[in-house]
């Protein structure tokens, strides 16, 4: 929803011409005016998450941890003025269901995707479990993380209609056995109580289901999943939300981490029916057998991933806007909560083959300004932080050694992209309103060329991002109106070092060139 706020008087003054937006020779100027006046959605965080990885990376020796959690959480520059990291202001935590002490029993072939639980098969508590991920989240709360998530694959396997930590057998149902329903609420509300005594960690936010309506947790992957039916969702909402309130834990109940945009708001064309219109049956009072509006620690938020929707083009804009109509009409808030790049991804080969450079990190910049821009994503996060095979799912590539706790590890154009955002847009910032040719905000989206999105933070620094999908340098301008504003911009390409590099300073009015497939951060303080 948009509103209108009144600013200083400094930032009344303000409107920001950027130009560009054509990919033809030579480069000619089209003005988009920024207005610091008109405000969209809040961010509140950019994340990503331990999943897969931090059980062994968060047991590597302490320097190497140290580097990576600076690459992710860091927002201290070095000497030159350039980040050390990405400044991710939120992180996911996988709250494991005990595949791993089944181990080869457990039907999940790698150990990677296996997960230990909390939680003992005689119903005693051991927090010495998921010992790395501690670890690790401890290195983000050094580094000034306050947002922490705990996401839920599957109920603990001593619970589940099958015993196993995945759907493997099994139907397109909860696998939850019907008796305990209150006691996976009760094993939530355990978990965050059991975190924050042991860790001095207190979990913002809990999401009980991830991908609940994904067809492929049907018929049981080789990974931690189960389905479920909205349904079945909302009596395990309530019943947490119950057991939160009663025990006075204030954490978040987040829903549902849909596996596609279109279970949002209408049906999957592989999906039953019974797990679309998610939006609609969580959110009006009519549905009263999954409504959850009226359900304690549930804010007026929705969660989806970002997988399948970003081909073709028309549809990376389209389901995302028909999606935000529905939002704003229910009045729902969203978060993006996982993405990678997947098989269906083919315009960069696939999910296939570890990419450092910038033709991934350009792609998923492209997906971010869209969730950004029209699906109003208050929350923007990666599924995994750190992969351990050749696969386009992490942001760092670790290469373990046999032992698994050592190994080589290297950065990619793809984190320090999606730096281009995180370690500028702090929580609490607004989006600000982007006008193009003819005072129109689609002008300022040139899917394969300049896409231009722009955030008011709380200290009322002004942060423009520039996208440069095209293979051409692209000229723009940037106008102050009184007072004339410095910018700083930071640019990400595919030279070597050219990570959130700091570059010449920009002035107001002035025109300056953004090079060919890049990512310029513009920062200017007010």
């Amino acid at each position: 929803m948009k509103h209108v706020v009144f600013l200083s008087a400094i930032s009344l003054l303000c409107t920001l011409l950027v130009s560009a937006d054509t990919v033809t020779n030579p480069p000619h100027v089209v003005q988009f005016t920024i207005d610091p006046a008109t405000t969209h959605q809040q961010i509140d965080n950019f994340s990503a998450s331990d999943g897969w990885s931090m059980q062994f990376i968060g047991k590597w020796p302490q320097h190497k941890q140290e580097q990576m959690a600076d690459w992710l959480f860091s927002t201290e520059n070095n000497t030159k003025g350039q980040p050390k990291g990405i400044g991710l202001s939120l992180w996911r935590f996988n709250i494991g269901a005990g595949s791993s002490e089944q181990g080869d029993a457990s039907q999940i072939g790698s150990v990677w995707t296996r997960s230990e639980c909390f939680l003992s098969a005689d119903g005693t508590y051991d927090w010495t479990k998921q010992a790395g991920q501690r670890h690790f989240m401890q290195l983000a709360k050094k580094r000034g993380v306050d947002q922490f998530l705990g996401f839920i694959l599957s109920a603990p396997v001593h619970w589940t209609q099958n015993g196993l930590a995945t759907n493997t057998g099994r139907g397109a149902t909860f696998n939850l056995k019907a008796q305990h329903y209150h006691d996976f609420a009760r094993f939530m509300a355990d978990v965050v109580e059991g975190i924050e005594r042991t860790e001095g960690i207190r979990f913002n936010y809990i999401s009980p289901f991830n991908e609940p309506d994904g067809h492929w947790n049907w018929v049981g992957p080789k990974q931690e999943g189960t389905a479920a039916t909205n349904a079945e969702i909302a009596r395990t909402v309530r019943l947490t939300g119950q057991e939160f309130a009663r025990r006075n834990i204030d954490t978040r109940i987040l829903v549902t981490e849909s596996f596609d945009y279109n279970c949002m708001y209408r049906t999957h064309p592989y999906v039953r029916a019974d797990r679309g219109y998610q939006i609609q049956s969580f959110f009006t009072r009519d549905s009263s057998l999954t409504y959850i509006g009226d359900v304690p620690n549930v804010p007026r938020l929705m969660a989806a991933h970002s997988y399948w929707t970003n081909t073709p083009l028309t549809d990376l804009k389209k389901i995302r806007q028909e999606m935000g109509e529905v939002l704003r009409a229910h009045r729902v808030r969203f978060w993006q909560t996982e993405v990678c790049i997947m098989n269906n991804d083919t315009e960069i080969g696939g999910g296939g083959g570890f990419d450092r450079s910038m033709k991934t990190a350009l792609y998923v910049a492209r997906i971010m300004h869209h969730d950004l821009v029209y699906a109003n994503a208050s929350a923007w996060q990666w599924w995994r932080s750190v992969a351990t095979g050749d696969y386009k799912d992490g942001l760092i590539l670790a290469t373990p050694d046999e032992t698994l706790v050592d190994g080589q590890f290297t950065d990619s154009k793809l984190m320090w992209t999606i730096g281009n955002f995180s370690r500028f847009i702090r929580p609490g910032a607004m989006r600000i309103h982007v006008t193009g040719r003819n005072n129109d905000p689609e002008s300022a989206t040139n899917q394969e060329g300049l896409m231009v999105s722009a955030y008011r933070n709380t200290d009322n620094s002004i942060v423009v991002v520039v996208i440069n999908y095209s293979t051409d340098e692209q000229k723009i301008r940037m106008n102050l109106h009184r007072p004339r504003i410095t910018f700083q911009p930071y640019l990400t390409d595919d030279v070597k070092g050219n990570d959130l590099k700091p570059i010449r300073t920009v002035q107001s009015g002035s025109v300056t060139s953004i090079p060919p497939r890049s990512v310029i951060t513009f920062v200017a303080a007010q």
